[in-house]
């Protein structure tokens, strides 16, 4: 069974730093595509960042510069590092998970069959 448990959101400061985690169980990370989104109230879930099964990351231009996404295989988790935090980054945070989405269609959360269930993060300014 997969599952994927966010951690590490909180509320901090314009331009603070934040690391969330993404615990998975029940497949491989390594092998999978995953992804970090973000739903703030009102609005459409957007992605932030993705890595595919190869490693290759895929930002949005909205944290390019600021956000960075990571594998640690060993522990089967996914992290988000987020530097210099702007007050429109507030949302709740999702990891997702997929073992076939292309590479192309990355970005798009419609391409992913399993969700965590968010972390919150609020950012002040």
């Amino acid at each position: 069974q997969v599952q994927l448990v966010e951690s590490g959101g909180g509320s901090v400061q314009s331009r603070a730093s934040l690391k969330l985690s993404c615990a998975a169980s029940g497949f491989t990370i390594s092998t999978w595509s995953m992804g970090w989104f973000r739903q703030a109230p009102g609005k459409a879930r957007e992605a932030v960042v993705c890595i595919d099964s190869d490693g290759t990351p895929s930002y949005a231009d909205s944290v390019k510069g600021r956000f960075d996404i990571s594998k640690d295989n060993a522990e089967n988790t996914l992290y988000l590092q987020m530097n210099d935090l702007k007050p429109e980054d507030t949302a709740t945070y999702y990891c997702a998970a997929d073992p076939s989405t292309p590479w192309w269609k990355l970005l798009v959360p419609s391409q992913y069959k399993h969700w965590g269930q968010g972390t919150q993060v609020t950012v002040s300014s």
